[in-house]
């Protein structure tokens, strides 16, 4: 707790999910972007209301203010609950659908043991706090795939950024590239072989009051080997209200420094902030004056 709380990020291993869970799934998404373009060109489309879709920002042309282009394919997917989606999900590599099935749960079932874990830690009377609506939306999954880059130095993986939902459960793989910010300076996040990278959207901070950080983070390239990851984007249901935990709050030393919401309006002020960490949290931030 005491990590998620100073830096955002915790790393996690003995976390229950199968050796061969992990791997099988990465295997067939490595599979995935191998396969020849042809077969991939179905799946290629810009339009984000596609619920299984392949973008690339090497082909795109992507640029930010700097001219850094990025350096990322990425199949975007919604995961679970599988029933739902599977049919939508690609059907090959020919293992693909059943991989990505055994992945998704076990890593449904991870994401309800560690929010259980983080209502204990702060010291909620029920476990049992962000079951439900809170973290019963669909959860997405983006599989990022970063080629080797001829020159690191004019291209990022993916830009700097905080996520918005809820939790975020990363596979990163052996190869290093996540890098998380911290007072200020860039400090890598050190690959360990089959852990998970678990780190808090701005929803969680809001859920905490402040307490649970979003942290600002990237992905950076590299000339040497391709590296992919695999993120799965924990949200609450589209019609969930948000707001700081009422048990958390006390007038006097604590109060809430953000009003309720639900989360198809969170959705909207961070499309409309594009993103911004500090926009979309002060659109929700209850400005307090001194008594």
């Amino acid at each position: 707790m005491e990590a998620g709380k100073e830096f955002g990020f915790i790393q996690v291993v003995n976390h229950g999910v199968a050796a061969d869970v992990i791997q099988g799934f990465r295997e067939v998404a490595a599979e995935f972007f191998k396969m020849p373009e042809e077969e991939k060109l179905r799946y290629y489309s810009n339009d984000h209301t596609k619920p299984c879709r392949v973008f690339s920002g090497s082909l795109t042309s992507h640029n930010d203010a700097n001219d850094i282009r990025y350096w990322r394919d990425c199949l975007k997917l919604r995961c679970y609950p599988i029933d739902k989606m599977k049919h939508q999900w690609p059907s090959h590599p020919a293992m693909f659908r059943e991989c990505l099935a055994k992945y998704a749960v076990a890593v449904q079932e991870l994401a309800r043991r560690f929010l259980r874990l983080i209502a204990e830690g702060l010291g909620f009377d029920n476990h049992d706090f962000f079951e439900g609506d809170l973290s019963g939306g669909e959860t997405l999954m983006n599989v990022n795939y970063y080629p080797p880059c001829p020159d690191p130095s004019l291209t990022m993986g993916i830009r700097p950024h905080c996520d918005r939902h809820l939790l975020t459960i990363l596979s990163q793989g052996d190869v290093s590239g996540l890098q998380a910010k911290h007072r200020g300076r860039w400090i890598r996040v050190q690959p360990i072989h089959n852990a998970f990278v678990i780190n808090f959207g701005l929803q969680m901070e809001i859920v905490t009051n402040g307490l649970l950080p979003s942290v600002e983070h990237r992905a950076v390239t590299n000339s040497a080997k391709a590296r992919m990851s695999v993120a799965s984007l924990i949200r609450p249901k589209i019609d969930c209200r948000i707001g700081p935990t009422p048990t958390m709050l006390n007038e006097e030393t604590n109060p809430p420094k953000y009003k309720d919401f639900t989360c198809s309006e969170f959705t909207e002020a961070s499309e409309a902030a594009a993103g911004n960490r500090e926009a979309v949290l002060d659109f929700f931030k209850i400005h307090h004056t001194p008594s």
